[in-house]
């Protein structure tokens, strides 16, 4: 080892001298001003080889005498030199380069003029590794965005909260704007479009920059631009490839098969024990694989003076680590932009598809791989049931009350679904040539798919046995059209008076259809839905003005009037606004020289947002559904379907949420060391939920309405570092932190102190029980569970709870709340080296405070489920600590501290330079995903989207390596 680590180091360090002999080249880089300029990168054209200028404005390189440096500074133009002797640089203050552009919602500002929460995450930035699903890109980025990652089933999308995501008590998702399309709220899902595609994300969290969203902002806007043609460029070409392997990372922990059998022998049953053999099985080594993936792109572009074109063709595939499961998804997509009357109009048209192609792999497998007998054998050695072994009834059938068998579950039952997926907008900006900044926008926009699928129970299979086999057959399609007309004039005054106005107006509607039919082998009617129609349009009208005093003093105020189709004529319209101020204390004259201080910015915002998600489009009208094929009522000698009443809220309306927010931006060193420190508060009234219909009404489902008042707050924390830029080696860091905090503040007209509020959180173990729950006081889907006694040895007492009550009765009523799923902090940590033509980067997340309900433990982990209704079944580790003989289902001995630290991704990789007289790029690299967890909770994955442990796809550990190539 200690020779190997010898040669890496002698490799790295004499890459430099296996270069051709060069000159050595000094110089001198200052501003316009004579000032020396630190920190300037020096880069030698067409390579990776450069530097930076030192604190009083002097480099040195080496370079080849015919070699071209080029200069580049935030804040300055870029300077292209050739190489001379002693070289004297002068740099120009370029207005265009003052601050990146960050979208806003129909507009764009530069991070110096944004008065809102804006934070812009480009390419540079993203996550790297197999990624199929675009929110994984921003993963640990942001402060307060909790992106938590998919399971591990391939294909699937992440959650992602913006400040915890508290408006309603069911959706707390963010709105996507792609492109411009503001893309339906309930779906489809975000695996269908190709992360290659997208340039960057905007992500607007505070109500002064969302409030132009306003009815469905409460919870974030992000905004996703794609890629698009460069003008006046070569014709370009760049290939893409990625080669992936993933294996499981953990496993649950059960009994083991010695363990097993000594847990059989020591019960008092003979029956039991007869059941045993001398098999020994890892059912979760048999339900698992090695999964393999690849991610190909191509990509055309070209640029001539007043128009441009990108084309890119990709395919992801990825297979589960779950045996039978897979995600496929050919895509292309197109950009095309057209200048004409000598750019006044501007016109941009991005076209995409996708193609979706998925199997599902059955994960009651991944359950029944835990809790089945490990002294069973895979196969059976007969025909019946495919072979498989399964637990079978005296006279041969199959035993529906055992579990079945894990492998046959995977390999039998047939889960397919294709979704295709297509986006496009054209967009036309016209700029008026009677009024110098006035400008006309129009954007017209549609987001269609199409969805079909079936899962086939085979009638030779176990799970298929008893009812002839079933097929469920289901399709859909949803569409979303958009037109967006506005006008935004931009002009300056006497050099200090800035001025930017927008007046617009929006219509959107969504047309939703699902059919949704099974039907089994007995010849039974059919049952589910036939024909399920849903429809809703958005109108909207919207104004924002900016005006900023030299460059120093900044207000912003937004206003936008929705109507939603959602809500009865007196609740349709309602009125959502924003106000914001900044000051750029930097730009004062006792700062604006400063050698140190680059940024300081003082930011205060409020506003009001909305949310109008519910789930029926029409929730405020009284409906009847019909019952099932084989639900009818005998009148005389026919029979007729029976009605039955929907839960209806004719006064249901908007959701609305105030939020106010304070922040700092900072800088120094010409934003060397740069970042903003954020303050929130967030109050949300009549929150959408949904609450069990009143006693005694003739209801048959639950009602969707307005329930009640939440409360959050919460500190943002993110700080960037250019720690070197020096000759041949750089490194960057990005430090982000969160501190969140919730609270319901009302539920109902008539709070009852001993309530133990709205139940939530549905768990396994038993049917219909709950182990969270909404009260008045707390935070969001906080455990609500007995508190549990221990022996002075530390050993739990089974049934032994605190009676909280002191009433001589444990029932439900000594139930307490007891932490919940929300992290108390949030932590990223991203960081990026360059050491020659080597690049490492890496991506570490933190969460703190976060708790999860272990699942798997409660319902498995007690002796009597070793031997059940004349089967036997594994169970969880957790006995060896508890020796339960019963469930102990809401004991917060399974309430554990999720707190993680985790490396999402490390990355290598290697650019060869010069290729082709610099005319070729190309770079290798190689990536780990899921590197480590540093945890403290005993389950499989700390990291479990709404906190309740149980089936978990467990996230592979993915091993990749890739290459770029471009020409």
């Amino acid at each position: 080892m200690k020779k190997i680590r010898q040669l890496v180091f002698a490799i790295l360090f004499l890459l430099p001298l296996m270069i051709s002999a060069q000159d050595l080249i000094t110089g001198n880089v200052k501003d316009d001003q004579g000032i020396d300029l630190p920190g300037v990168s020096v880069m030698i054209q067409g390579t990776t080889q450069g530097t930076a200028t030192d604190f009083d404005g002097n480099f040195e390189l080496e370079a080849d005498a015919d070699a071209v440096l080029v200069f580049s500074y935030v804040g300055y133009s870029n300077v292209e030199l050739p190489v001379s002797a002693n070289m004297q640089v002068v740099m120009q203050e370029s207005a265009e380069s003052l601050d990146e552009v960050v979208l806003i919602g129909y507009g764009q500002t530069t991070k110096k003029d944004a008065t809102g929460a804006v934070e812009r995450v480009g390419e540079k930035e993203f996550n790297v590794g197999a990624i199929a699903s675009p929110e994984q890109l921003i993963t640990g980025k942001t402060a307060g965005v909790n992106v938590t990652p998919p399971s591990g089933r391939p294909g699937e999308t992440g959650t992602v909260k913006i400040r915890g995501g508290i408006s309603s008590l069911s959706n707390n998702d963010p709105l996507y704007v792609i492109d411009g399309v503001p893309i339906d709220q309930k779906g489809p899902a975000l695996n269908s479009i190709n992360p290659s595609d997208i340039e960057s994300f905007n992500i607007l969290k505070d109500a002064s920059a969302t409030a132009i969203y306003g009815s469905r902002a409460t919870n974030g806007v992000i905004i996703i631009t794609t890629k698009s043609g460069k003008m006046n460029s070569d014709f370009r070409v760049e290939i893409d490839s990625k080669f992936s392997s993933g294996v499981k990372s953990n496993t649950i922990d059960n009994l083991n098969t010695a363990e097993f059998r000594a847990a059989i022998n020591s019960t008092q049953s003979q029956n039991a024990q007869d059941l045993l053999t001398n098999f020994s099985t890892n059912w979760q080594d048999q339900v698992y694989q090695t999964a393999f993936g690849t991610d190909n792109n191509l990509i055309l572009s070209e640029g001539f003076d007043n128009s441009s074109y990108r084309v890119a063709f990709g395919y992801t595939y990825q297979g589960g680590i779950l045996k039978t499961g897979k995600f496929s998804r050919p895509s292309v997509s197109m950009n095309f932009r057209q200048n004409l009357f000598d750019n006044s109009l501007k016109m941009d048209f991005n076209l995409r598809g996708s193609w979706v192609q998925e199997r599902y792999a059955d994960q009651g497998s991944i359950g029944t791989s835990v809790a089945f007998d490990p002294t069973k054998p895979v196969y059976s050695g007969q025909p019946e049931f495919g072979g498989y072994w399964e637990w079978l009834n005296d006279d041969g059938s199959v035993n529906t009350l055992a579990p079945r068998n894990p492998l046959g579950l995977l390999m039998q039952n047939q889960d397919n679904g294709n979704t295709q997926r297509y986006i496009g907008n054209a967009k036309f900006d016209y700029k008026f040539g009677f009024l110098e900044g006035l400008n006309l926008v129009v954007n017209l926009g549609f987001d269609y798919s199409e969805y079909r699928g079936s899962f086939v129970v085979p009638a030779e299979s176990a799970a298929g046995f008893n009812d002839k086999g079933s097929v469920r057959d289901y399709s859909g399609l949803k569409r979303n059209t958009l037109a967006d007309v506005y006008l935004n004039y931009v002009n300056t005054f006497a050099e200090k008076h800035k001025v930017d106005v927008m007046l617009g107006h929006s219509f959107q509607d969504f047309y939703r259809e699902d059919r949704n039919v099974t039907q089994d082998g007995l010849g039974s009617p059919a049952t589910g839905n036939f024909r399920l129609v849903s429809l809703n349009a958005l109108e909207s009208l919207f104004a924002r003005a900016n005006y900023t005093f030299d460059e120093r003093y900044l207000v912003t105020f937004t206003y936008r009037r929705d109507g939603s189709s959602r809500f009865a004529p007196e609740n349709r319209w309602a009125d959502f606004y924003s106000g914001a101020l900044a000051w750029n204390i930097s730009e004062e004259d006792f700062l604006k020289d400063s050698d140190v201080l680059s940024t300081l910015k003082l930011r205060l915002g409020f506003g009001q947002t909305g949310q109008q998600e519910i789930d029926k489009d029409f929730g405020y009208l009284p409906i009847y559904t019909p019952g099932d094929a084989g639900v009818r009522y005998p009148f005389g000698s026919d029979y007729h379907y029976t009605l039955r009443p929907e839960g209806y809220d004719k006064n249901i309306k908007w959701e609305e949420s105030e939020t106010y927010n304070i922040g700092i931006d900072f800088g120094f060193m010409n934003d060397r060391l740069s970042g903003s420190v954020e303050y929130f508060k967030r109050e949300s009234s009549d929150i959408l939920s949904t609450i069990a219909p009143p006693a005694g009404s003739n209801l048959t489902n639950n009602l969707y309405t307005n329930i009640g008042d939440l409360s959050s707050e919460g500190v943002e924390f993110t700080i960037n570092a250019d720690i070197f830029q020096k000759e041949n080696f750089t490194w960057n860091v990005n430090f982000n932190a969160t501190w969140l905090n919730n609270e319901i503040k009302k539920l109902n007209n008539f709070e009852d102190p001993l309530s133990p509020g709205i139940a939530q959180g549905e768990i396994g173990g038993g049917v219909g029980n709950t182990i969270q729950t909404h009260k008045v006081g707390y935070p969001q889907f906080s455990y609500l569970v007995y508190e549990q006694v221990y022996d002075t040895s530390g050993m739990p007492l089974e049934g032994v709870y605190v009676d909280q009550n002191n009433d001589g009765v444990i029932n439900d009523s000594d139930k307490r709340i007891y932490k919940n799923p929300n992290p108390d902090y949030l932590m990223g940590f991203s960081s990026y080296m360059n050491f020659h033509n080597f690049d490492l980067s890496f991506t570490l997340r933190a969460s703190l405070g976060n708790y999860a309900y272990n699942n798997v433990s409660s319902a498995t982990g007690y002796y009597g489920a070793l031997y059940e209704l004349g089967t036997l079944r594994n169970i969880h580790s957790s006995i060896n600590d508890t020796e339960f003989n019963t469930q102990q289902l809401w004991s917060d001995y399974y309430i554990q501290d999720a707190s993680f630290l985790r490396m999402d991704n490390i990355s290598l990789g290697y650019t060869f330079d010069n290729l082709k007289d610099g005319d070729v790029g190309f770079r290798l690299y190689t990536t780990v995903q899921n590197v480590f967890v540093l945890t403290e909770y005993e389950g499989l994955d700390p990291e479990i989207s709404g906190g309740i442990d149980n089936n978990f796809y467990p996230r592979p550990r993915t091993f990749l390596l890739g290459f770029n190539i471009n020409f």
